[in-house]
């Protein structure tokens, strides 16, 4: 079994990466402009994240695949990333990614940036092109919480050397749960229910609170 001395886990969208999948994926059917204002509100959480995923990719029906290319190309790492990455690994840590967000992309640029593990949805494709629905459970707020306890005790990592790195409302019990849980480009909710804000837009700024 792969041993760690610490786990930072982090949401995708918007904090490992700048941009927000689902309104990249919603430009290819021309409804970008609903899908992130249904989107800023769910990770304000003024509404049930699942419910709003759903809505949302009810909205990405009839996007071919072959968008997927189109949209990995427009991602941006975001500052730092590379740093923190390398940074974890220096120490013997381990970087996870738990995301609301699609494997169609993740599992692209994922390890592009040295992620060690990641999990998120998955879109249903029906002859070529997304079917407007989720395919199996939605990863919601408690399946990340859930992710983080599973990888640290396969890892043997204990609570208390577990790090939580996320920016919206699905984030906030995740967070809750790791020995530390940090804010970035956080919504106001998340940034009150913190251990601590980081910023400006910079990941290589947790690499002092590293263990």
């Amino acid at each position: 079994m792969t041993s760690a001395r610490f786990l930072v886990v982090l949401d995708a969208d918007s904090t490992l990466i700048r941009n927000e999948v689902i309104e990249l994926l919603a430009d290819e059917a021309g409804r970008r402009a609903e899908v992130q204002a249904a989107t800023e509100a769910a990770m304000r959480g003024e509404v049930d994240f699942a419910a709003s995923l759903r809505s949302r990719v009810q909205a990405l029906k009839g996007v071919p695949t072959e968008a997927f290319e189109r949209v990995r190309a427009r991602i941006e790492p975001t500052p730092g990333v590379h740093e923190l990455v390398d940074a974890v690994h220096e120490r013997g840590g381990i970087v996870g990614v738990v995301s609301g967000g699609f494997h169609e992309i993740l599992d692209h640029i994922a390890p592009q940036l040295g992620v060690d593990r990641w999990r998120a949805n998955r879109l249903t494709v029906v002859d070529g092109a997304l079917d407007g629905t989720v395919d199996g459970d939605i990863v919601d707020a408690q399946v990340k919480a859930d992710s983080l306890q599973e990888w640290a005790a396969e890892l043997g990592v204990a609570p208390h050397t577990t790090i939580a790195i996320g920016d919206g409302a699905n984030d906030l019990i995740m967070m809750k749960t790791a020995g530390l849980g940090l804010a970035f480009n956080a919504k106001p909710a998340v940034r009150a229910a913190a251990s601590l804000v980081v910023g400006p837009q910079d990941l290589s700024a947790v690499i002092p609170l590293l263990p």
